[in-house]
């Protein structure tokens, strides 16, 4: 069965931060997109490179420029740059993009064929194609595992309603170092009972060493520090669903190794 292109708007939401050699492939191939039933809008975070004047030359794209950041946080910027761009777009179907990934031809027609057979499906999270040596991605799914698998933001499609009902419970003002991909899986994994997953590279993810989450080693300070934040999201989600949270161990060791990094 083919694809009802008429049946979804998707808007395609992307966040800037300096990502200038990043952009013009990233913008030409979502410019191009077979999937003609699309709109772009685009958030650049005060961007000091040649962001501005490489984006300027897309016509289709809707650039919203922020000339002064509000908080010192990479996470809450994004999530700021997000939201404000949701509410702006036409689509009832949501997909984000960093500046500096990118999606693979067929992602758009593929994301709004699985939209059209799975109606009661809110949230979606595809595969990456990734660059290993910088960046090992396993998808260990749910079983067995305190967190699921947290998808790359780029490799997140939603419904429009879903989002709306996101973002009233995404606390964003809160957590510095909670990106909205985490967020995103745990509200819609505990809140929302849903997790579903495309087995399928849909999305080139590209390492940025300046990322957001570039400078995050494994069993950090910072490390620890946002997985005790999204421990404490959690257990915001469960109190508004009237669920009892009940700490892990790993909750246990999460919380007391956050206190003697404090010291």
């Amino acid at each position: 069965m083919k694809p009802n292109n008429k049946n979804n708007l998707i808007s395609i939401l992307i966040t800037n931060y300096n990502k200038e050699k990043f952009l013009k492939k990233n913008l030409t191939k979502i410019c191009n997109e077979k999937f003609k039933n699309h709109e772009i809008l685009l958030y650049d975070d005060c961007s000091d490179d040649d962001s501005i004047n490489i984006i300027k030359k897309y016509k289709k794209i809707r650039l919203i420029r922020n000339l002064k950041k509000k908080k010192n946080s990479g996470p809450l910027n994004q999530l700021s740059g997000i939201i404000k761009l949701f509410k702006m777009s036409k689509g009832n179907i949501i997909c984000l993009l960093d500046a500096d990934d990118h999606f693979f031809k067929d992602k758009l027609t593929k994301i709004n064929h699985f939209f059209i057979k799975n109606k009661n499906m809110n949230c979606i999270f595809n595969m990456p194609k990734a660059n290993h040596k910088n960046f090992k991605f396993k998808n260990k799914g749910k079983k067995k595992t305190i967190w699921p698998t947290i998808f790359p933001t780029s490799c997140i499609s939603i419904r429009k309603s879903f989002f709306k009902n996101f973002i009233k419970h995404s606390e964003k003002n809160k957590f510095d170092r909670l990106e909205i991909d985490a967020r995103i899986t745990i509200f819609s994994n505990f809140y929302f009972n849903e997790y579903n997953v495309v087995h399928e590279k849909l999305t080139k993810y590209n390492y940025d060493p300046s990322g957001i989450t570039a400078d995050i080693k494994k069993f950090s300070a910072i490390w620890w520090k946002r997985r005790y934040q999204a421990y404490l999201y959690l257990r915001i989600l469960l109190k508004k669903k009237r669920k009892i949270f009940t700490p892990s161990l790993d909750f246990y060791v999460t919380f007391f190794i956050n206190i003697f990094n404090r010291k």
